[in-house]
């Protein structure tokens, strides 16, 4: 019988056949955890009495959310995995000194191959997908029972095959395409699918649109995100120390699917999802229209901190100010991204047009530090969520866009198309 990716992957680690809806016990090849969520697990593992990891080398965790501590509490809370990273000498820990977000860092250290099953107990854990891996987000229990066993139980998905055709047109990238798909389907209307993402636009589309499209699978409700290995794929993996053999997986010319989604990306502008869901996107075009006044732009986070987002942010800010009444916060996603930029003089851009550029974090995204937004304030941000109070004060909005559009927004100091800066 014929099965999709996602079904092959699990079939691989079952080993047996399994095809959508079925429960099977999979092996988790990749277990990470950050500072907000590891603590909990920690707990329930030490409670259950394990004394050691099943998989010590499948397991991360990886400082983001709060680090360096912004207060007491999060000192407290990342203490605590501290210690344990150091009681379990811990291969895979990063903290402040090798630092990132989780979903930028690990594919960057070659910890994710194609193939594997990875959970994490963080939404946006699907991110992974786009390496041609299963990868999904987690409760903390959950990631206990894998700390401790070294498996999970999963329902594998169903898959809804989405095919961009066409040549995508300037100032357009993964990040209007995962909104496009938002737009059309609904923050539900993926629920527990697999989201496959196929066609000629992804033969094209480079590693780090191909993060951002998976990254924001969960904001149409799935499970998981994916895209088929290739020779960008390939590309991406040649110069990393990599953790295992990647184990490669193509769908079945037959496969079954929960329906198809053809999309003409030559049809596309660059899309603005308005307060307070994902799926309230407008295009650019109709979004400049409205003349919206923007009081702070943030580039960053797991969906679009990636190098190339700070170089097209710099491209369109160079000889540049950022708007008077607008701030500019920029967060490189990990520390060799922020050292790469500064080796090509983006900072320098940055600085000199009026942006603040922060540690790697993942912050001002949830509205954490490093960029709460006050009561009225509006927000233009590469980030993957505008749900009430996301980034700050529950008055607040956030208008989600790709890093052309943020950027041009922050010099005209509304919400602007990057292709009339």
């Amino acid at each position: 019988m014929k099965q999709t990716i996602t079904e092959k992957i699990f079939s691989a680690h079952a080993g047996e056949a399994a095809f959508a809806g079925q429960i099977v016990q999979s092996p988790i090849d990749m277990v990470i955890g950050n500072d907000i969520t590891t603590p909990i697990s920690i707990k329930q593992f030490e409670r259950s009495g394990a004394k050691s990891l099943a998989n010590p080398d499948g397991f991360a965790i990886v400082m983001d959310h709060y680090i360096p501590a912004k207060d007491i509490a999060s000192a407290n809370q990342a203490k605590i995995s501290r210690d344990f990273a150091y009681k379990h000498d811990l291969k895979h820990f990063f903290d402040e000194k090798d630092m990132g977000i989780e979903h930028a860092l690990l594919p960057e250290k070659g910890l994710v191959m194609p193939g594997d099953v990875i959970i994490g107990a963080d939404s946006h854990t699907c991110t992974h997908g786009a390496l041609g891996a299963f990868a999904t987000g987690m409760g903390s229990t959950d990631l206990a029972y894998a700390m401790i066993t070294g498996k999970n139980w999963f329902k594998v998905p169903e898959s809804i095959k989405v095919i961009f055709s066409g040549k995508m047109s300037q100032h357009l990238y993964g990040k209007d395409l995962i909104l496009e798909i938002i737009r059309q389907i609904g923050v539900d209307g993926a629920l527990y699918k697999a989201l496959e993402f196929t066609g000629d636009t992804i033969a094209q589309l480079d590693m780090d649109s191909r993060f951002s499209l998976c990254n924001m699978a969960i904001e149409a409700g799935a499970k998981n995100g994916i895209v088929a290995y290739d020779e960008i794929t390939k590309e991406f993996l040649s110069d990393k120390n990599l953790r295992s053999k990647p184990v490669i997986h193509y769908s079945d010319e037959g496969a079954k699917y929960e329906r198809i989604i053809e999309i003409d990306v030559s049809k596309l502008d660059p899309v603005v999802a308005y307060p307070f869901l994902p799926s309230n996107g407008k295009s650019v075009r109709e979004a400049v229209k409205d003349d919206l006044s923007i009081d702070q732009v943030f580039i960053g986070s797991c969906t679009n901190g990636r190098l190339s987002d700070l170089r097209i942010a710099a491209e369109i800010l160079k000889g540049k100010r950022v708007s008077k009444k607008t701030r500019l916060i920029i967060t490189p996603a990990t520390q060799k991204i922020a050292l790469a930029a500064q080796k090509e003089g983006l900072m320098d851009i940055f600085a000199e047009a009026g942006a603040v550029v922060s540690n790697p974090t993942c912050g001002a995204c949830l509205g954490g530090y490093m960029g709460i937004l006050a009561d009225g304030e509006r927000c233009v941000a590469t980030t993957n969520r505008n749900f009430v109070g996301r980034m700050g004060a529950r008055t607040s909005e956030i208008y989600l866009a790709n890093s052309a559009v943020a950027a041009a927004s922050a010099i005209a100091g509304k919400i602007a198309d990057p292709r009339d800066i």
